[in-house]
């Protein structure tokens, strides 16, 4: 069976830097993989619907050095402010933020009761610019989330989708400031940074159906349970291939 084959193109002068997408599965965080999973301790290591999350996809990351400072007061109001030093002729070619020209959304855009509003600490909403354009077979799209169970904790993407076997252009990012752990915020969010899981999916139709279940509970129970750990591992998952 043939690979699909997902593309990201980026002009030269970007390729230069070699700062590109990756499978997820060479980010797995440290703390998962120093966990162990036995009969004795049965830890999420163990879990492999979590190892999936970890895995599933590709990451962008950040394309420079961004600098982030949100919900500080200046001349008696409160700002939130993104962006990179890369110079104006750099930018024509690529991108990428750079200071002199802000990419951001006015909170109005999500109406006055959307929860990401508080969270955000109702200030306009930021936008990464994505060097990338990103092309999948026909018929495939791609989810673009925050990296599952290993996101920054600083900010995070609003998901969406994108049909990307027919848009033609980069796809850019805005992000939301995590208010609740950080009411004040200034850092530097580093290039190479991850911040987009990227999964791409072939789009089809489907339709719900509820019905009762007709497999008496106590032989489905036994069966599914007969082994201590890798349970499910052993019985039902399949192993998922990204390069």
């Amino acid at each position: 069976m043939l690979n699909k084959v997902i593309r990201f193109t980026a002009p030269k002068e970007y390729l230069k830097q070699k700062n590109y997408p990756e499978p997820c599965k060479l980010h797995i965080p440290k703390w998962y993989k120093d966990l162990n999973h036995s009969d004795t301790l049965m830890t999420v290591k163990g879990c492999m619907p979590f190892l999936d999350t970890l895995t599933t996809g590709y990451l962008l990351k950040i394309p420079v050095d961004l600098k982030l400072t949100h919900n500080v007061y200046a001349e008696g109001k409160r700002h939130s402010i993104l962006h990179s030093h890369v110079p104006y002729h750099y930018e024509t070619q690529i991108n990428v933020n750079r200071r002199d020209i802000p990419q951001k959304h006015p909170p109005e855009q999500l109406g006055d009761k959307c929860p990401f509003l508080q969270k955000n600490k109702n200030l306009q909403i930021q936008k990464i610019l994505n060097p990338w354009i990103i092309k999948t077979p026909p018929g495939y799209s791609c989810l673009f989330l925050p990296p599952m169970n290993n996101a920054d904790d600083r900010f995070s993407i609003i998901p969406g989708i994108v049909d990307t076997d027919t848009f033609e252009s980069e796809i850019n990012f805005p992000i939301l400031v995590n208010g609740d752990k950080y009411p004040v915020l200034e850092t530097i969010i580093e290039k190479g940074t991850p911040y987009v899981q990227v999964i791409p999916f072939l789009r089809e139709s489907w339709k719900i159906e509820i019905e009762e279940e007709k497999v008496n509970y106590s032989e489905r129970f036994f069966h599914q349970f007969t082994k201590l750990i890798h349970n499910y591992k052993s019985n039902w998952w399949h192993k998922k291939i990204w390069k």
